[in-house]
């Protein structure tokens, strides 16, 4: 009886030790299913994270602060504002896209003609409705277009001789020094060119008569126009058969990582409606 009894007794000890460690198995299973759930998580946030950034630091970024150089003489694009600091559509844009790029901007005034040696060196980047051509892209990189333009041709009000490409041989005109519109002069049969350092001194010498024509692009040939309606008139590059320009942010060369990290901040802006806005605000009013 009492063997029979000590039996019994170990069985159900056996019983008991083997629930309560399948108790604690199964806690400490949970315990880790949890944990690897949490830790899975948190992987696929950094990851998603991770994302979001360039896979390298462009050096311009890195001081946190993006140098911009601009020519402020081209509205409505870039202009004096009455605080005299430079304004306008690309003044607001490369704003915004610092933001998104959590960098201040400052932003230099500069001849045009010495943005693409100064890029690199004295300033980071430049915008200043700068179309994209080869020539320049030997010197700087170009981020993706943001604005699409075309050359207008500016001539007096009664000038009615000037119409086409054509009338434009043996003409004195006037342009802005290494813009679209001083390389199309160039190639004008017979043309006499003078080339200014802004659009404004070009319009100032079309008013006085010292000029037959100033090619500019479309949207400053409009403000010019709107400035002087009963002294200029502005004829559309339709006319003339100019190409279609795009303009874009010129980089360093071979800056690729900042170039990347522009488009993605230009892409963001665009989808978010704020592009749209500044065209409302700085170009179609």
């Amino acid at each position: 009886m009492k063997n029979k009894t000590i039996r019994i007794f170990s069985v159900l000890l056996c019983f008991c030790l083997t629930m309560t460690l399948f108790a604690s198995c199964k806690k400490n299973g949970d315990k880790g299913s949890t944990a690897t759930s949490e830790e899975s998580k948190t992987e696929e946030v950094k990851t998603q994270e991770e994302n979001t950034k360039p896979d390298v630091l462009s050096e311009a970024l890195k001081d946190g602060v993006l140098t911009v150089g601009t020519n402020a003489a081209f509205p409505p694009f870039e202009y004096l504002g009455d605080d005299g600091k430079p304004d306008g559509f690309d003044m607001a844009y490369i704003r915004l896209l610092g933001e998104k790029l959590g960098v201040s901007v400052e932003i230099l005034d500069m001849e045009f003609e010495s943005l693409c040696a100064s890029v690199g060196s004295k300033i980071d980047v430049a915008i200043a409705g700068m179309t994209v051509d080869e020539e320049r892209a030997k010197t700087v990189d170009f981020t993706n277009s943001y604005y699409l333009a075309k050359q207008y041709v500016l001539v007096a009000k009664d000038n009615d001789e000037i119409k086409d490409a054509a009338s434009l041989a043996n003409k004195r005109i006037g342009a802005q020094l290494g813009t679209t519109g001083d390389f199309i002069a160039e190639e004008v049969p017979g043309v006499e060119e003078k080339q200014y350092s802004t659009f404004s001194l070009a319009v100032e010498d079309l008013k006085n008569g010292n000029l037959d024509a100033v090619i500019v692009d479309k949207n400053p040939a409009l403000v010019f126009e709107e400035q002087a309606p009963d002294q200029i008139k502005a004829i559309s590059g339709d006319d003339f058969d100019f190409e279609d320009e795009y303009y874009a942010i010129a980089c360093p060369k071979g800056d690729t990582a900042l170039v990347e990290a522009l488009n993605k901040a230009m892409s963001d802006v665009q989808a978010s409606g704020e592009f749209d806005q500044l065209v409302k605000e700085y170009i179609e009013k």
